[in-house]
Parts: structure tokens; C-alpha cells; sequence
């Protein structure tokens, strides 16, 4: 969104539109807490936006442009409040008229359920009325509704909180489940998806309600299908994964099914929630789960995600795994809805990472995928896993060449380092060690290796490492230094996504020049 008001400012009018399409409920819900009429709300809202394009080359950060919008939207409302007024028409009637495709009865009964709760909504103060009809109607998430109010998500847990408890002691219990999804932020009817056990294990002591699955999968690494759980696919990727990884096929098929299981019991919950992170690793699985889940009828259960690069106080943020059960707590109810934007957008960049061929992900990565604001850096970080045009090198291996030129030599030190440095990859141990091993593999060995025999696989006691170093070959040095194509030299049997590599002339090469396939 920042982007659209960056481009507004110099005069575009299509970004100036997706602007008025994310603000205009925002906005209607402000305006008419101010006018009581709907017809006005709208007016005031109109005028707003009028307004704040005519002056929006004068905001001088567009971080403020919630803030200073809804200044314009009162002021408007004042503006309004000091002509003749209107018969007023009820918000909620006029959002809400549709009724053609229910009988006569149902449209009573629920006439006589929202009538209720409006009633009671009514009787809350202005910044709780204003907190619900925004976040439960309007689906906005608490981060939005704070930068638009001028206040913090802790304030507006707690107004939702308050209003809640108020909305419970004013209505039947069964009204408030029938008509207001549940009245909270995730409720015992969710299924929250996690990336990993870390993070699993603190929701659940007691930072949300309901279930935890725990996605294990690492997309990743080796190789990744359209349909990742049909039989023979599953099969040609548990032996990969315990070829260069060591985990058990029998226990990675067990798993997948396990999980893949609950994944199509999803209708029994109300609300369905993704926890995922920045990196490739994260974005991989969110791209799935976002393929599968646009192939669903999702009838009456919500679906949500909640997805961050950053944690405030922490300067190089990892993953969710890195905050303490305070930490994410406060994250709690900050989800957002997913909708047809998002969806798409994850089914057509699973669909490219999944091709064998790379061009169709990097041509998607042309296009828009703000719907998913992580995910273009996430995959053009994959593509520079390709082996480069200079030397025959990924992105990993050079990174890792140029560290122990500089001295890095311990296996671990190397993993750290090279993890800091390539964070958007999300690459676990197991995988950098199966890159290591690659690399001092005879024949064409690039590292030697000393004070050990092998790196540690998935069952295997953690190694200390000591006294262990690397150090580069005399081909580590040429290739490092672009004389020798390690490629070219040794060929290459690898799997980047839905990309089989194979022999010493490989058709696609990653072009750091360019930033290109080719």
C-alpha cells in the first residue's frame, strides 16, 4: 500500500484507485459513527478522497497517510454536520439489503438476530463501535485499524476485548455464535498452520485457542510437483529427501499423510489460520497451501494469514521461532483475511516454482504479487540458487567460497554467517550440510575438509565440531576467482523447485549481471 501512495502523490490515478478501494469501508465506517446516515457517510467519504488526491504531493511521509486521511475524512463530517440534514438511512440496512436468497422465515429470523445485535453494538462507546464495525465487519486487521485511528493494536485487543464482554452479557449466547462469528480474535473452532515446532509449541501454551498444525515440509529443497501429494510424487521426494538429508522415507510419508489429513478435515473449523515468515522457506509452504486451498469449496470457515519480516527491537529478524511467548502474544488477532487476490496470486507462483521451467516464475515475479508482499524477494532469492553463468555457482555456494577466503573455517561459524547473510533463504542446517558435502565431494572437490569425516544427517547426535575446519581446494580458488566453471567441470544433478538440473551444459544458468535465467 505505502507503494500506491508513493506513485498517487506523483499523479497516478490507478494507484490513487487501489488506495480508495482499501480505505473507502475504513472510511464509510468512521464517517457514518460521525453522520449517523449512510447516504452522508458516503458523501463525506467521497469529498475525503477528493481532497486528499488534489493534496496528497504534500504529505511529506506516506508512513502517515492513514492518519492524515481520517483527519480529512472529519473534517468532511464537520463540513456536512453544519448543512441541513437528511432523513437518515441505518448503515447496517443499507450495507447489508440482499436478502433475495433466503425464504421469508430465515429473512425474519435473522432480521430479528441483527436487530439485536446492532442494538446492543449501539450501546457501546464510539471507539468500541468503531473498533468492531472494522475489524468484524470489515475484516480490516488490528495493524490497519490502528495506523488509520492514530492509536496501537494493544489499545484495540483491549476495546475488543471490552466489547465483547459487554456484547456477551447484552445477548443470548446463541445469537452472538449464529451472528457474529464467535466474538474474538480465534476461538477453539481454528486451526492455526505453523512453520515449525518452535513456534507450534509456544501457540500453544496458551497464546491462541483451538488447534496447531505443525507444516513439516522444506519445498525448499529437492525436488518440488504441481501435486505434491499423489502417490508417485511423494514417493520420487522421500527418496531425495533421505538421500541428501537422511530422514527416513517411511517416516516422511507417514508425516505427509498425517498432516495432509487434517489439512482436508478444515471444514470443521470456523476460521483456518497461516503463521509464515518472509523467507523462501516460509513462502515456499505458503504458496501451497494457498495452491490447495483455491482448489477447496470453503464454504462457511474463514481463512487467514498472519505473515511478518520483522519484529520491532529486533535488528535481524529470523522467524517467528526467535520470539519469546510475550512477543507473540502480542501478534495474536493481528491476521488478516485472505481473499481471492491472495489466492490467486499463491496458486500462480506455486504453479511457476513447481515448472520445470524457470521462466515462467521469473516472468510471474514481473507482474503484480503485492497480494503477498514477501514473496518476489522470497523466489528471485531461489533463482540465484541456480548455478551462475560466471563460474557455475549458486548464490550458497559462492557466499560460502567468499567466507572462507576471509578466514570462516568452522562448519558451524559458516552456517551462521552464511545463514545472516542469505536470511531470505530460510536454509536449515541440514540443508547448508548437504551443500557443504556437495562441495568437497570428489572428484572436482572445491573444500577440504579436516578434523572430520562427513556433516551430521537428520538422525544423526549433534556434531561439536571442534578443532573441525574447511579450507579451500586449489579448484575452489580458480572457480572462486571465475577461472573455472565447477559446473562444467564436474556436471550437476540437482533439483532447484520443480527444476531438474542435470550433465555439465545445463539450459538454465542464473545471471547475476542481468538478475535473469538463461
Amino acid at each position: 500500500m505505502l507503494q500506491y501512495i508513493e506513485e498517487a502523490g506523483r499523479g497516478d490515478r490507478q494507484a490513487f484507485e487501489q488506495i480508495v478501494r482499501h480505505f473507502t469501508p475504513m472510511a464509510n465506517a468512521v464517517a457514518f459513527e460521525k453522520l449517523r446516515d449512510y447516504q452522508l457517510a458516503e458523501d463525506a467519504v467521497q469529498e475525503a478522497f477528493t481532497e486528499a488526491f488534489l493534496h496528497l504531493n504534500k504529505l511529506r511521509e506516506v508512513e502517515a497517510f492513514p492518519g492524515w486521511f481520517k483527519a480529512i475524512v472529519a473534517r468532511q463530517c464537520y463540513r456536512i454536520l453544519r448543512r441541513k440534514q437528511h432523513p437518515a438511512v441505518p448503515y447496517d440496512e443499507a450495507v447489508e439489503s440482499r436478502e433475495s436468497s433466503f425464504n421469508v422465515t430465515d429473512i425474519i429470523e435473522k432480521k430479528e438476530a441483527r436487530r439485536l445485535l446492532h442494538e446492543s453494538i449501539a450501546a457501546l462507546t464510539s471507539n468500541m463501535r468503531i473498533a468492531v464495525q472494522l475489524y468484524y465487519f470489515q475484516g480490516y486487521s488490528l495493524q490497519e485499524i490502528a495506523d488509520f485511528l492514530g492509536t496501537s493494536v494493544s489499545v484495540l485487543k483491549k476495546r475488543l476485548f471490552d466489547a465483547r464482554r459487554k456484547l456477551k452479557g447484552a445477548l443470548p449466547v446463541a445469537d452472538v455464535l449464529s451472528v457474529f462469528n464467535h466474538l474474538y480474535e480465534g476461538g477453539k473452532d481454528v486451526l492455526h498452520i505453523v512453520n515449525g515446532d518452535v513456534v507450534g509449541e509456544k501457540l500453544r501454551q496458551g497464546i491462541v485457542k483451538g488447534d496447531v498444525l505443525v507444516w513439516r515440509e522444506v519445498y525448499s529443497h529437492g525436488p518440488v510437483f504441481l501435486e505434491p501429494a499423489e502417490q508417485n510424487n511423494r514417493l520420487v521426494r522421500a527418496h531425495y529427501l533421505e538421500q541428501t538429508m537422511g530422514i527416513p522415507q517411511k517416516e516422511f510419508i507417514q508425516i505427509s499423510k498425517e498432516q495432509e489429513k487434517i489439512l482436508a478435515d478444515f471444514h470443521k473449523y470456523d476460521e483456518v489460520v497461516l503463521w509464515f515468515e518472509h523467507d523462501l522457506f516460509d513462502q515456499t509452504m505458503l504458496c501451497y497451501l494457498l495452491h490447495w486451498f483455491s482448489k477447496q469449496k470453503k464454504g462457511s470457515t474463514k481463512l487467514s494469514l498472519l505473515c511478518i519480516g520483522e519484529y520491532p527491537g529486533i535488528e535481524l529478524f529470523r522467524g517467528l521461532g526467535q520470539l519469546s511467548v510475550e512477543q507473540m502474544e502480542t501478534l495474536s488477532g493481528t491476521w488478516k483475511l485472505i481473499g481471492d487476490k491472495e489466492l490467486k496470486v499463491g496458486q500462480e507462483l506455486w504453479e511457476a516454482y513447481a515448472s520445470p521451467n524457470p521462466e515462467l516464475l521469473q516472468q510471474r515475479l514481473t507482474t503484480d504479487t503485492s497480494a503477498l508482499p514477501f514473496a518476489h524477494d522470497a523466489f528471485i532469492a531461489h533463482l540465484s540458487r541456480f548455478p551462475s553463468t560466471y563460474n557455475g555457482l549458486g548464490i550458497v555456494e559462492q557466499m560460502t567460497l567468499e567466507m572462507i577466503h576471509e578466514g570462516i573455517n568452522s562448519p558451524y561459524e559458516l552456517f551462521k554467517n552464511v545463514g545472516d547473510k542469505l536470511h531470505i533463504l530460510g536454509m536449515g542446517d541440514l540443508q547448508y550440510w548437504h551443500i557443504l558435502r556437495q562441495m568437497a565431494q570428489r572428484p572436482y572437490p572445491l573444500l577440504q575438509t579436516h578434523g572430520f569425516n562427513d556433516f551430521p544427517g537428520y538422525n544423526d547426535p549433534v556434531m561439536p565440531f571442534k578443532d573441525c575446519e574447511l579450507a579451500l581446494t586449489e579448484l575452489g580458488k580458480s572457480v572462486l576467482a571465475g577461472n573455472e566453471d565447477w559446473v562444467q567441470k564436474k556436471g550437476i544433478d540437482e533439483w532447484y523447485g520443480g527444476v531438474h538440473l542435470q550433465g555439465s551444459t545445463p539450459r538454465w544458468r542464473w545471471n547475476s549481471s542481468s538478475q535473469a535465467i538463461q
